[in-house]
């Protein structure tokens, strides 16, 4: 099983955490409101525990933004929220009388290009990190059972995979909406990404 050490967690925080803070400062301009994206926990799973991880996370219904990467590095890329959650984050970044108690084709719009920037601003920094371009899909949204989308990126490919699970929280006027970001990789990639953490921190990061 591949793990992180404590310094190699810390140096990956640090990079989400300088994205994120970007992001943030992006969707702060958009909504005219102050969002602040608190400091991401990173820790990697194999892809047969994260349905048990996200489940203390998920009940009922998710909504997902979901790209596929590829190039040097490849694999899926996924903001996963619970559905009140989404509800909550879409009302959060429109004006009130827009405001609705469920998805529909404007809220999924929102999310669609929250979750792209955040998505974006994560593999953005993998790349820029390996040094490798990174092209992405067109990020979807999907409203489905937690297990049911697992299934869906856990089959094709026989290279047995890891899921960097990143959580966070958005917060505007103080609410909080949990959410989290999971990057599946192959055994490959993220050897390739430790390396690169490893090569940062030892040059660039926290001392």
């Amino acid at each position: 099983m591949i793990s992180l050490t404590e310094r190699q967690a810390d140096a990956l925080t640090e990079l989400v955490n300088i994205a994120f803070g970007l992001t943030a400062a992006k969707l702060s301009e958009i909504s005219g409101h102050r969002v602040l994206l608190e400091t991401p926990i990173v820790a990697i799973h194999p892809m047969h525990a994260l349905a048990r991880e996200l489940g203390l996370f998920v009940t009922g219904e998710v909504a997902t933004v979901h790209q596929v990467f590829s190039g040097p590095v490849s694999g899926d890329a996924i903001l996963f929220l619970n559905y009140e959650g989404a509800v909550k984050l879409s009302n959060l970044l429109v004006e009130e009388h827009l405001r609705s108690q469920r998805l529909d084709s404007s809220t999924d719009e929102i999310l669609t290009e929250v979750g792209n920037m955040l998505l974006s601003a994560c593999l953005g920094m993998f790349g820029n990190l390996l040094q490798v371009h990174v092209t992405f899909s067109i990020p979807r949204l999907r409203l489905d059972s937690l297990e049911h989308f697992l299934t869906s990126i856990s089959i094709g490919g026989d290279e047995l995979r890891h899921a960097v699970v990143i959580t966070t929280a958005f917060n505007i006027f103080a609410q909080g909406v949990d959410g989290r970001i999971v990057i599946v990789l192959g055994v490959s990639s993220l050897e390739r990404l430790i390396q690169a953490v490893e090569r940062w921190e030892g040059s660039e990061g926290p001392a």
